[in-house]
């Protein structure tokens, strides 16, 4: 792994909200392995034909792009990132058991029931 080959990611490219920042802080610093961050991910399916993860990651790969906080790295392979340009990942805690991270400012991907992931639809979890 050469962590010098990957991209750095601006919060023009892909940005966190402050309770986003915080809960990420906050997982991360309950990880007893060595990680390298948070890796957020797209996967074939739900509504809108893509779903979105994330999961701890000890590896930074040359097509990884990295956007860099205080306490941890969001990192995001280039074939996710064209799906995430200008998205804003949120933290929502609704106080019921139903918190969550959710995508905002999704582009629509066509066809479907709407933008998963987004604050108007389900969350990732």
């Amino acid at each position: 792994m050469n962590e010098s080959t990957a991209t750095a990611l601006t919060e023009a490219d892909l940005s966190l909200s402050g309770p986003a920042q915080g809960k990420m802080a906050e997982l991360v610093g309950q990880v007893e392995e060595e990680i390298k961050g948070v890796r957020v991910y797209a996967a074939p399916g739900g509504c809108s034909g893509i779903n979105f993860g994330m999961t701890f990651t000890d590896q930074i790969d040359g097509n990884d792009r990295v956007l860099e906080y205080d306490s941890f790295n969001v990192i995001v392979d280039n074939d996710t990132m064209q799906y995430l340009q200008g998205v804003e990942i949120d933290f929502i805690d609704r106080g019921d058991g139903a918190a969550t991270f959710v995508f905002n400012n999704l582009q629509p991907m066509g066809g479907g029931c709407g933008t998963c992931g987004s604050s108007q639809g389900s969350g990732c979890s």
